[in-house]
This record gives structure tokens, C-alpha cells and sequence, in this order.
């Protein structure tokens, strides 16, 4: 029986975009979560707005009430989301923040940081207890722990970025904003009755949304909610369940994700005995349970320095050997970790920096001629092999391209549209952040918003042009109604499966790029490149077996074993609703679509297939080798499936990042 209430609506609905806008979503730790009691999901990192929560609503066992800014919940739509799936509201002091008076200046940088003079200040009648003050461009914040005059104040703590310096100490002063402190008790009490009544509650330590390649600094809100609630009840024993988000390339249309569950944290009573003491006591508790929370959260997230370095690993991960055996999405998540932490580990050493070089070099190689790591074994077939294969796949393409062309021309519009806008607020978001590198965090959710508008206003302006073909031709009454009333209702699968092929003839074309090159040769390069890459996967594979056992003690190479091949469904998969809306559409699913389904001649094997997005392991991007590892405590194994994945099944962008 159906459950027709907001919230399982909402989940539906929600459904329903989040498996059209993602290709593949995988999860694994949901067994770990506890069945009964009150958890806090605690998840990062927050790298795509209002698409996070979503994808742990989904994949998780029990529904979840999640922390959201106010400031949003009072948008018209994105405020109906949030309500939708209970949020709890949460004010934010920087949306409350005001323009100070006059200008503020750092007088003696070195002998006095923290006492901050006014030019045309009113400090006293200002600014109140506990409030803040906040440089342009949210480039520093600082609370004020003292006002000695209208004209002069003493900061907590002093600024230390070069931009805040400068603003600070230049000739004319920089304006300023007051963030006052805000009473977040109402916020509290709605959090430890959502834990009094056992339910679960999810929040975002790192604050706001972002692109880095690393966790911000996490808040404390987490510990100060979850030992409060233990101090109020005696008998709450709240969970926290680290949460990890991890993309390839999470503001692009039709990419993956792999949703991770950590192991439980329990919150020992010392702890709950220590913040209840108040003082120092409540400072240590709140610090030591924070550290539980970070560590939790970096054994599922996968944490770089820099861009740099994470397409280092990433390629060293995919020219690591052995080869030819098959990952699921989420091992090559847990692989990638492990070479994140032998890297960073080993990165001072005279042959990790000879490798990294190569690397790079390597890399721009391959952007040089257009081509991913993958394919570079296809540049060594013979010219006969090659010209085939080629034909085969133009053919396959312009298949592919005449079943997209209807579809694509008429949601072009939305797309663009679509498009612009979501990098138009990626650049207010840019804008108006310290934290963000290029604000791609917000353009899936704007490009879901965006599209969820305009999808169906085109459509009904497509069903009321045939509403007025058929008055102009005379049409008959039944087909004047019955007309746009199928033109409205099949326009949604003809667009889907329109994205279907067009996304499978992009892959098709991608693959004729390396075929194109072992055809006509150009320089010297083309001819080699498949000598430079083995030359590499060597010497990595031999750095890896070299160094591998004194990060992960059992590291054994040599150890081989088939992986399961099924990759286990979603337990929070909504129900009801989403059977009957998700079967038309599941019906094109990757069995019909997926490059994956060619054999290493380029043909499709069909529906009979063995390869499926729904039940195989899956290649995820920057996968070049089909290795599967296994996790044994803190060792990383390899293993192999018993059958070698063919090496042109593989579809493009499930390989490079």
C-alpha cells in the first residue's frame, strides 16, 4: 500500500531526478548502520549542495532529518525541498551580518595583532557581546573579545592571511561587516528531541559547500549537539555514522558516485561526564570527540592536498599492475584512499618524486593527443584490425546519433539554459566565498532546478503546438485532445532515451580517437607512447611492491581472487511511487546503452550480456586496469576476477577523471 505523505513524496520524486542526473550510484557500509536508536550522519565532503543529502536520503536504511540554512529555507523551491524532507532550519550569523560604520585598521601588525582601531567607528553602540567582525569577501572573521572604545576593539584572534593583512594595514583602512552571535538553542532543542525519539539527524561539519580536493576544518556543532543531548538524557546513547561522498566529477550530467558508511562512533560516557563538568573539561571533550568524528570521515573520503596531486594518484592508480581485472566503484574509491596515503607517505622519496614527474608528463602526453590513458593499448593494433574496428564504430556512431538528434533538439534549450545559469551562480558563489575554488559544488543543484522548471513548461509548449497543428490540419476531436495529452506524456521517455544514445555515441566517437592514430601514425610519439606507458606501469608497480608492505604490513601483491559480482542495491531505494514511475525508464537502461556491452570488436553483445550498470562491477572513471582489491584490516590485496574484461568494453569516461 502506498504511503502518500510529504516526505515519501518528496523521497520519490527526488528518486526519480537523482537516477536520471547520475549514471551510476553505488554505496557500501549501510550494514553498519544501527536499525534502532538515535544517530547523527555526520557527511563529507559537502561537494554538491543539495545533491548530498539527497543521495544519503536515498542510501540510507532510515530517514534522516537534516541541518539546512535558514537563509535557504526561505527560498520558494529549495525551501519546498527542505521542508519536504524535514529539515531542521538552522540560522547561519553571516546571513545576518551588517555593515559596520567607518573603516578598521591594524595599527602594529607585530607588537599588538589583535587590537584593531576604527577611522569613523561606533564600536560601543555597535557591535554587542560575542559578535564578530568580518573582512570583504568573507576573507576573515574574527570575534571581538573586547571593546575599549567607539574607535578601538581586541580581537580573539588575530588575522594571519596575507589578503587580510593587506586590507588591514593599508593607508586608507578596509570596510568591514558585525556578525552578531546568534542563540542556536532553538536549533539544539529541535535536534535532541529528533535523538529523544530515536531518530536520525544529518549534518555537513565542514559548514558551506565546496570544490576543494581536501575536508575543510570540521565545526563543532556535531559534538556540542551530540553531548548535550547525552547530558539531558541519561539514557541516550547516540551513534554518529560517518558519512562519505565521493564523485567523478559531481557537477556533470549522467556522472557516478560512490555513497560510503563508516563505523559507527560510540560516544563514551567519560566524554558526556567531561562536557557536563563545563570549563576546560567541556573544551576537552568537545576536541576529543571531534577527532573521532575527523578520523571517521577520512577513512571514507578520499583527501589530496591539491588537484596536483590527486591526478597523480589517480593516474598511478589506473598504470598500476596487475591489469585486467574488474573493480566495483566503490573499491576503486578504497584503492584510490590507499594510494593517497602510500603517496603522501612516501612523497619526499627520490623515486616517488622521479615517478610524479613522469607522471605529469605523461598525463599532458595524453592531452596532447587527444586521447585518455586507456586507450592507448588500441594504438598498437594492426592497420586491418584497426580499419574495421573503425568503420564499425562510425556506423555504430551515426546509429546512435540519428536516435539522439530528435530528443537533443527539443531539450536543447533547456540545456543551455540550463547551462548558463548554473555557471552564472557558480560565479556569485565563487564570489561570495573564501573557501571555493571555481563554485562547481552548486552547478549540479542548479542545473536539477533549473531543468526541473523548465522540462515541463516545454513540454506543454510542445503539446499545445500539436494542439494547434491539429486545429489548423481539422484534425478529428479524439486526436485534438489525444494528441497533446501523448505528446505531454511521451516527450519525458523520448528525452531520456534521447540522453541514452547521446551520451553512448559520445563514448563511441571518444573510442575512434586511438584507432584514428593507429591508422595514420603522426611523429614519433604516437608510435612509442604505448612503450612509455608500459615502461611506467612497470616501474610504478615495482615503487608499489617495493614500498607497499611498510604502509600496509600484509601487502601481498600476489594474492588472486574473484570478486562478487553483484553490486548491492540501494537500501534506502524509496518505494511505492517509484516502481511504476522508474520502470519505463529503467527499461533503457545500460544493458541496451552501455559502450560496456562491446565486445573487444566493437559489437554489442544486447540485453543477453553479462555487463550491466544495474548488477556488475563497474569501471568507474580514471580506471584503466580491472583490479579488484580486498580490505583486510588496514591491508590492501589485489585480486583479480576469473575472467578478463575485455579491453575496448570498457566505456570512455568510466576510465580517466
Amino acid at each position: 500500500m502506498f504511503e502518500f505523505s510529504v516526505y515519501n513524496t518528496a523521497l520519490n520524486f527526488f528518486w526519480l531526478v537523482v537516477k536520471i542526473f547520475f549514471r551510476d550510484i553505488s554505496q557500501r557500509g549501510a550494514h553498519k548502520i544501527p536499525k534502532e536508536g538515535p544517530i547523527f550522519f555526520v557527511a563529507a565532503p559537502h561537494a554538491n549542495q543539495f545533491m548530498d543529502p539527497l543521495l544519503l536520503l536515498f542510501h540510507s536504511p532510515r530517514p534522516i532529518s537534516f541541518l539546512m540554512a535558514a537563509s535557504s529555507m526561505k527560498r520558494k523551491y529549495v525551501g519546498a525541498f527542505g521542508r519536504s524532507i524535514n529539515s531542521i532550519p538552522v540560522e547561519r550569523a553571516m546571513d545576518h551580518a551588517k555593515k559596520g560604520s567607518g573603516t578598521i585598521q591594524l595599527v602594529d601588525r607585530y607588537a599588538d595583532p589583535t587590537r584593531i582601531t576604527g577611522v569613523g567607528t561606533h564600536f560601543k553602540s555597535e557591535i554587542d557581546s560575542g559578535a564578530s567582525i568580518a573582512l570583504p569577501n568573507n576573507i576573515g572573521v574574527s570575534v571581538v573579545q573586547e571593546v575599549v572604545s567607539d574607535t578601538e576593539l581586541i580581537i580573539k584572534k588575530e588575522f594571519k592571511e596575507l589578503e587580510a593583512l593587506e586590507l588591514l594595514t593599508a593607508t586608507e583602512g578596509t570596510p568591514y561587516k558585525i556578525v552578531p552571535h546568534l542563540d542556536q538553542s532553538n536549533v539544539y532543542s529541535a535536534v535532541h528531541e529528533r535523538l529523544n525519539n530515536n531518530g536520525c539527524v544529518g549534518i555537513f561539519p565542514e559548514g558551506g559547500s565546496h570544490d576543494r580536493t581536501e575536508m575543510l576544518p570540521l565545526k563543532v556543532g556535531i559534538a556540542i549537539m551530540s553531548l548535550g543531548a547525552m547530558v539531558e538524557n541519561t539514557d541516550l546513547d547516540v551513534k554518529i555514522v560517518p558519512c562519505g561522498l565521493n564523485y567523478f566529477h559531481p557537477h556533470r550530467f549522467r556522472s557516478r558516485a560512490v555513497v560510503e558508511f563508516g563505523d559507527p562512533i560510540t560516544i563514551p560516557r567519560n566524554l558526556v561526564e567531561k562536557y557536563k563538568e563545563g570549563g576546560t573539561s567541556k573544551r576537552e571533550a568537545i576536541g576529543e570527540l571531534m577527532k573521532s568524528v575527523s578520523d571517521g570521515l577520512r577513512s571514507v573520503t578520499i583527501n589530496t592536498p591539491d588537484y596536483e596531486t590527486l591526478m597523480v594518484i589517480q593516474a598511478g592508480r589506473r598504470l598500476y599492475k596487475p591489469a585486467n581485472q574488474k573493480l566495483r566503484t566503490t573499491k576503486v574509491v578504497d584503492l584510490t584512499r590507499r594510494f593517497i596515503a602510500g603517496y603522501l607517505h612516501f612523497q619526499d622519496e627520490p623515486a616517488v618524486k622521479d615517478i610524479h614527474d613522469r607522471v605529469l608528463a605523461y598525463n599532458r602526453l595524453l592531452k596532447s593527443f587527444g586521447i585518455r590513458d586507456h586507450q592507448v593499448k588500441r594504438m598498437e593494433m594492426s592497420f586491418s584490425h584497426a580499419l574495421v574496428l573503425f568503420i564499425w564504430r562510425l556506423i555504430s556512431f551515426m546509429f546512435m546519433a540519428l536516435f539522439a538528434l530528435p530528443g537533443a533538439v527539443l531539450i536543447a534549450p533547456v540545456m543551455f539554459i540550463a547551462r548558463y545559469i548554473s555557471k552564472k551562480k557558480a560565479a556569485e558563489a565563487l564570489k561570495n566565498s573564501t573557501v571555493k575554488i571555481a563554485g562547481r559544488d552548486v552547478l549540479a543543484t542548479w542545473k536539477v532546478l533549473v531543468a526541473l522548471v523548465l522540462l515541463p513548461t516545454f513540454y506543454w509548449i510542445y503539446a499545445f503546438i500539436v494542439f494547434y497543428i491539429g486545429i489548423r490540419n481539422s484534425w478529428s476531436l479524439g486526436w485534438k485532445i489525444f494528441g497533446p495529452i501523448l505528446t505531454f506524456v511521451s516527450l519525458p521517455f523520448i528525452s531520456y532515451a534521447s540522453v541514452r544514445f547521446g551520451e553512448t555515441g559520445l563514448e563511441i566517437l571518444r573510442s575512434m580517437r586511438p584507432l584514428f592514430l593507429a591508422l595514420f601514425p603522426s611523429g614519433s610519439h604516437a608510435k612509442t607512447l604505448p612503450i612509455i606507458r608500459e615502461e611506467l606501469s612497470n616501474d610504478i608497480t615495482a615503487l608499489i611492491n617495493e614500498f607497499g608492505p611498510e604502509v600496509f604490513p600484509d601487502f601481498d601483491p600476489s594474492k588472486i581472487q574473484s570478486s562478487a559480482s553483484g553490486t548491492p542495491s540501494a537500501p534506502g531505494t524509496p518505494r511505492g511511487l517509484r516502481g511504476w514511475i522508474m520502470s519505463p525508464i529503467e527499461y533503457l537502461n545500460d544493458s541496451i546503452f552501455s559502450w560496456e556491452n562491446a565486445d573487444e570488436e566493437g559489437f554489442f553483445k544486447g540485453r543477453s550480456g553479462k555487463s550491466s550498470a544495474s548488477n556488475s562491477h563497474i569501471d568507474l572513471p580514471s580506471l584503466n586496469t580491472t583490479s579488484a582489491t580486498k580490505r583486510f584490516g588496514n591491508t590492501l590485496d589485489v585480486h583479480s576476477s576469473q575472467q578478463k574484461a575485455p579491453e575496448s568494453s570498457v566505456p570512455e569516461d568510466k576510465k580517466d577523471i
